[in-house]
């Protein structure tokens, strides 16, 4: 039993130990002051931004940027969530060398602690503008993140090597941007060139946005073509290629290009831009991209596009997706995606709008324009299909949830894609439109279709490229518009719901229905050869690339069960050294066999024995036929 006295001193100490645990925490420290909020009114005068990009031996982009400026505090931001990748994917890294100047006299400069992006500098009395020096060094491995500058051509995106002042819109910044290229180089944009000067050009000034929206591909090896001679607005198509010969654009090919543009026009009924440019680059040396502009697109694929046409179908769909950007995603943009300056936070909600709609036409539009044929494009919805009806993660984690991806993933490696789901809204939101398109043709006789959808929400205001808001609610009322029907439901169903089969109505309905064989359709073939892969997925459960390294495992198959993972390297199967073809013969085989598969593999430096239990054969994805007639589908992809 305690004493009172005893009690007392313990109280004491309880009570001064609490008084230290109170003093001891650390103290808040203060908050730098806020950077000012853009307001929609005219920044003064006129920014010149000169980037000298003969530097491409080391990949340097060297900047010379003069910003009218008053005297007192001011505040300088390098863009950070940048349309078209919905994140923050700012190479702030990149920057270097940052030297600030008034007049003759160098200024000191910081950076904000908390927003790494801002830059702040006290402008001196009597101060008109601010001459900055930088450099932006750009990668020069791909390990390094994608690689915009070769000795042949070079990928210019001015949000890269701009600073821009806090406390406006973008569209309230007008800037006068030219570019110095190696000698012989010739370019593509959407700007408009004021003057040329041997190697430099300068383009008419353009709004800070408008820039942004304009990148540039140069180089080398040029070659543009038009691809709407006869159109209301020029439409032309830039290529640069690591070598001349790759140039050659053989007439079927430019037919089915020019095409595109004819059939975007019957789909839309409207376009808005005062002209339009492909920059399409045709290399290995630099890093392909896909990204959506409002008068331009940036288009990086193989480098045998074009001469060797027949090789590479499961690239053909990129130029007919970023086109239809410009009317999906750049004229009518998601309200809560549209940000007035690069450094507000964007939200991704309707992402299975912006790209899901975007994916579908995508490949309706290739289909109509004879990028793909019809087998090709049915091909590529197989694939869809399977990769859908084999994802595991759609057990757990609702499609809408997957539009929060490019900030919460962006687009870094992950180990179990099928479980954790990735950017799905693209291709599973390719999947719910065809089942809007087939419902809605069902549903008025052949009347209706999301043609009229296209036509009713994208070709509205046709020659403007001002930008057009939309929500949920505007998509839903315009699909009523075309066919009353309990659209919120419909969709909210496909985004919001767990545990599901795969959105495939769209198939059924359409007159087709997913089914495997042992035999890959050529556009699977293709795939396969082009990104050197042997893709035994809806087989082993398992995508083997280069070096026998395995590149993807589905979650619960039978590769997973063997506690197989990516990164896992193959060295031999059933005894023998490890080799593609042996490999498929002997999953063929496994219907008959009686023996596990036996793998050797090797992580780090251990190796190990796994058996595999699998005997069901090859299994590749078709769409198969239903019943009789011209199928819904055929009518969606057939040329109009």
């Amino acid at each position: 039993m305690r004493t009172a006295a005893l009690v007392a001193a313990a109280a004491a100490v309880a009570l001064t130990g609490a008084a230290l645990a109170q003093t001891a925490v650390p103290p808040i420290a203060p908050t730098p002051p806020e950077i000012a909020a853009p307001k929609d009114v005219p920044f003064r005068g006129t920014i010149r931004l000169a980037v000298d990009a003969t530097d491409t031996v080391r990949h340097i982009f060297h900047i010379h940027e003069t910003i009218p400026a008053a005297p007192g505090p001011m505040m300088l931001l390098y863009p950070r969530w940048l349309p078209g990748t919905h994140a923050p994917t700012g190479r702030i890294d990149q920057l270097a060398g940052l030297t600030i100047r008034a007049g003759n006299a160098r200024l000191e400069w910081s950076r904000d602690s908390l927003d790494v992006y801002a830059f702040r500098v006290n402008v001196p009395a009597g101060a008109t503008a601010l001459d900055l020096d930088f450099e932006i060094l750009t990668a020069t491995d791909a390990d390094q993140g994608r690689v915009v500058m070769t000795p042949d051509m070079l990928n210019l995106e001015w949000n890269a090597v701009a600073l821009y002042p806090a406390g406006y819109y973008a569209r309230q910044i007008m800037v006068e941007p030219s570019v110095r290229l190696p000698d012989g180089w010739q370019l593509g944009t959407a700007l408009d060139t004021a003057s040329a000067n041997a190697a430099t050009t300068t383009f008419k000034p353009v709004a800070f946005d408008t820039l942004v929206d304009s990148p540039m591909f140069a180089g080398r090896n040029f070659k543009r073509v038009e691809l709407a001679p006869a159109g209301p607005v020029r439409v032309s198509l830039n290529v640069v290629a690591d070598r001349p010969e790759l140039l050659d654009i053989k007439p079927d090919a430019l037919a089915a290009h020019r095409q595109l543009v004819s059939q975007a026009y019957k789909l839309y009924g409207a376009h808005h831009y005062d002209h339009y440019d492909f920059l399409l680059s045709l290399s290995d040396q630099m890093g392909g991209i896909g990204l959506e502009h409002h008068r331009s697109s940036e288009n990086g694929t193989v480098p045998t596009y074009f001469t060797e046409w027949e090789k590479n179908p499961d690239t053909r769909d990129l130029l007919s997706h970023e086109f239809t950007h410009s009317w999906n995603g750049k004229f009518r943009r998601p309200a809560d995606l549209w940000t007035p300056t690069y450094n507000v936070p964007m939200r991704d909600s309707l992402l299975w709008v912006y790209e899901g709609q975007t994916q579908y036409w995508g490949f309706v539009l290739a289909a109509r324009s004879g990028l793909l044929t019809k087998q090709q494009a049915l091909d590529a919805m197989a694939a869809t299909a399977a990769a859908y009806d084999n994802r595991k993660g759609r057990e757990w984690r609702p499609l809408q949830d997957t539009t929060n991806d490019p900030i919460a993933q962006n687009r870094r490696p992950i180990p179990w894609r099928s479980w954790q789901r990735a950017e799905d809204y693209y291709s599973e939101g390719e999947l719910i439109w065809l089942d809007a398109d087939t419902l809605i043709r069902e549903m008025s006789g052949g009347r209706k279709s999301l043609d009229d959808f296209a036509r009713g929400f994208f070709g509205v205001n046709d020659g403007s490229y001002e930008d057009l808001t939309y929500n949920f609610d505007d998509v839903v009322k315009t699909l009523n518009a075309v066919q009353p029907h309990d659209w919120a439901k419909f969709l909210r169903a496909r985004l919001d719901a767990v545990g599901a089969e795969a959105p495939l109505d769209g198939l059924a309905r359409g007159g087709y229905r997913l089914v495997y064989n042992d035999t890959p359709s050529d556009f699977f073939k293709a795939a396969e050869a082009r990104r050197r892969i042997t893709d035994l997925t809806y087989s082993l459960g398992l995508v083997i690339g280069r070096e026998a390294r395995i590149t993807d495992v589905l979650w619960e198959g039978p590769a997973f069960a063997a506690g197989l993972t990516v990164g896992t390297q193959i060295i031999a199967v059933n005894g023998l050294g490890f080799d593609a073809d042996r490999l498929k013969t002997v999953v063929k085989n496994s219907k008959t066999a009686k023996e596990a598969l036996e793998f050797i593999v090797k992580n780090g430096d251990r190796y190990r024995t796994v058996h595999m239990g699998y005997h069901e054969g090859l299994r590749y994805p078709h769409l198969e036929r239903t019943g009789s007639g011209e199928a819904r589908l055929d009518a969606i992809l057939a040329a109009k």
